[in-house]
Parts: C-alpha cells; sequence; structure tokens
C-alpha cells in the first residue's frame, strides 16, 4: 500500500470523455471523469484532457498579477478574462446545489451490511502495475497526495453511496475551488463480498472565477465500477475487480471529522 497519489482509479478518466466541453477548458466532461476516481493520480489524468494547459496559463496569469499570497479578490479581478477561459460553463450555473442527494431514497439499493454504513476518508491505495516503474527506485518521487486533495465516501443504511473529491487553489488556480461529488446505488453482493457502484448523477460546486458554481453532471456517461470489500474495525478495502486488482483503503471517520 502507498499513498494515494500513486494510484490510478479502476473507473478510469475516460468513463466520462463523451460528455460535452470546449476543447482547451475545464469543463463538465473533466468533473464527470472526477467524479468517478478515487486517488489523486486518476484526477490528473481526467485534468490532463484538455485543461491542464489551461490551468498552467491561469497560475501565470496569478503568479505575475501582482496579487499578494492570500488577496484572492485581487486575482479574480486581474485574471478574471484568463480565469473564464481555462473554466466553462462561464456564467454560474442555474441549477441548485444538492447537499444531501441520499435523502432520496430512490437512489439506494436496500440494506446493506452494517459494517459499512458509514462516512469514510481515503487513507491509502496500491499502485497500478503500469505505474511501479515510475515509483519504485526513485526516492524523490512525489507520491504524496497534493495538500488541497481530499476523497470520503459515504454509505446511508438504505444502500446509497456519495463520494466526494475536494480540489482547491493548488489545483484550481488561486481563489477557486470546487467539491466533486458523484452518487448512486451501493449494490453489494454479499455471496462473494462484492459491491457495484452504480454512479447516477453528480455535481461540481464552488466558488470559481470569483463566482459561486453549480456544475451539474447528469448528463455524463457514468460507468459502473465493482470492487470486493472487507471491512476490519474501521478500516474499509475495496479491490476493483479489474486485472490490476487496485486497493483502495479507507478509514472511518469520527463524527468530529464527519461534520
Amino acid at each position: 500500500m502507498t499513498t494515494s497519489a500513486g494510484a490510478q482509479s479502476s473507473g478510469g478518466p475516460r468513463a466520462g470523455g463523451k460528455a460535452r466541453t470546449l476543447a482547451g477548458r475545464c469543463g463538465s466532461a473533466n468533473w464527470v471523469c472526477v467524479a468517478q476516481c478515487i486517488d489523486v493520480s486518476c484526477v490528473d489524468r481526467c485534468l490532463a484532457e484538455g485543461c491542464e494547459k489551461a490551468l498552467g496559463a491561469l497560475a501565470q496569469c496569478a503568479a505575475r498579477s501582482g496579487c499578494g499570497p492570500d488577496d484572492s479578490d485581487c486575482v479574480a479581478r486581474v485574471c478574471g478574462k484568463q480565469c473564464g477561459r481555462t473554466f466553462e460553463p462561464a456564467p454560474p450555473s442555474p441549477e441548485k446545489e444538492s447537499p444531501d442527494p441520499c435523502a432520496d431514497a430512490s437512489l439506494g439499493s436496500g440494506a446493506v451490511p452494517k459494517e459499512v454504513v458509514g462516512r469514510w476518508s481515503l487513507e491509502a491505495a496500491s499502485i497500478r502495475p503500469e505505474e511501479k516503474a515510475k515509483i519504485v527506485g526513485q526516492e524523490n518521487t512525489d507520491a504524496k497526495p497534493r495538500p488541497d486533495y481530499a476523497r470520503s465516501l459515504v454509505v446511508t443504511p438504505g444502500g446509497c453511496f456519495l463520494l466526494r473529491t475536494k480540489l482547491e487553489d493548488a489545483t484550481l488556480g488561486r481563489g477557486n475551488a470546487l467539491e466533486v461529488r458523484s452518487w448512486g446505488a451501493f449494490q453489494v453482493n454479499e455471496k462473494d463480498d462484492s459491491v457495484e457502484l452504480r454512479t447516477k448523477s453528480g455535481q461540481a460546486v464552488g466558488p470559481v472565477c470569483g463566482k459561486p458554481r453549480v456544475i451539474g453532471l447528469s448528463k455524463g456517461k457514468f460507468q459502473p465500477t465493482t470492487f470486493t470489500y472487507d471491512v476490519e474495525g474501521d478500516t474499509l478495502t475495496l479491490t476493483a475487480k479489474t486485472p490490476s486488482l487496485q486497493t483502495f483503503q479507507f478509514r472511518r471517520q469520527t463524527a468530529e471529522q464527519a461534520e
């Protein structure tokens, strides 16, 4: 096991690649892709799909702006046009935020084992075979999660799941932040201790270019992902049912952490 930056999600970054977006901008296709990732490397690949260069140009604008390190309003003013060229849709979305989508009982799959119910934080992930050569033997390889990355999983008694990825200015540019969410049915097969995550919708929510955004992802093409699962104490382990057998380890959150 290693920290989650060294791994890739079994869902892959192209799962939502068909969603409509504008070339060279960070849009719905990127966020649909991110919504299905569990770890940082997968997120990086999602942003590389037509979005990475735009984010780099935005970072360069902020660096040249002359604004103070904590003056987000200044950066939004100086780099507003560059920010608008980086993200789409440019205007605030008319869609309303869904803070608790699992409150809709129709999203769930039915009762799930009590031991998997709760709030979990990603703690570690294994490395896909094709990535080992990039990490093994390189002491200085950046294998630690970015400071702005946090991944959590919520599983309800009714069999609904909510995955959350927090991306902040270290990735999106100074003053920008998004929480990318996906939700759907947590379908458990107790005969073989497997679970299928059937994503039904999602949103990317947060301040972008000085304006609050709610970017709807319901039109994205989400692919179901299947894992075997194991719970030992406060640790939930998901192992992808793919040739890579990539493993993701979650730690149960305390009541204070969940708030």
